[in-house]
């Protein structure tokens, strides 16, 4: 089976994971090393105020990690996650391979939120490539 690239970003409850952040996170890890996945970056990425309450919490703690594990393994992946009660919501996203080099070093650089608008290697002009017949946003 092919290994594929995903970023996935977890928002974890703060009020379970405030005294002991590692050991939520080495949870998370514990779940994709036993399921063959490769860890390329992991790191906070950030503490606020939800837009609204999720299970009664109005705060959260987002958590990126970048990772390369087998396609047929993802949705084994996801369901042990749901079952992780420090996770309120997670997101996992295959990175094409074009944009895996470039994704990882966003995903390390702990003050990257996102790609930089207005480049050539933007991510419209990327879903352009993809999709040329669809504009980007439909």
């Amino acid at each position: 089976m092919p290994v594929n690239s995903y970023e996935c970003l977890f928002l974890l409850d703060s009020s379970k994971v405030a005294g002991d952040v590692p050991g939520a996170v080495a949870q998370i890890h514990s779940t994709l090393e036993k399921n063959k996945a490769e860890i390329l970056a992991s790191r906070p990425w950030e503490d606020r105020k939800l837009a609204y309450p999720i299970g009664n919490q109005k705060k959260g703690l987002y958590y990126l990690i970048f990772m390369k594990v087998e396609s047929r393994l993802m949705a084994t992946i996801e369901h042990e996650f749901k079952l992780n009660e420090n996770i309120l919501r997670m997101q996992m996203i295959y990175i094409h391979p074009k944009w895996a080099d470039t994704m990882l070093t966003l995903a390390r650089d702990e003050h990257a939120l996102a790609l930089p608008a207005g480049r050539d290697d933007s991510v419209e002009a990327a879903a352009a490539e993809l999709m040329p017949n669809r504009p980007y946003g439909d």
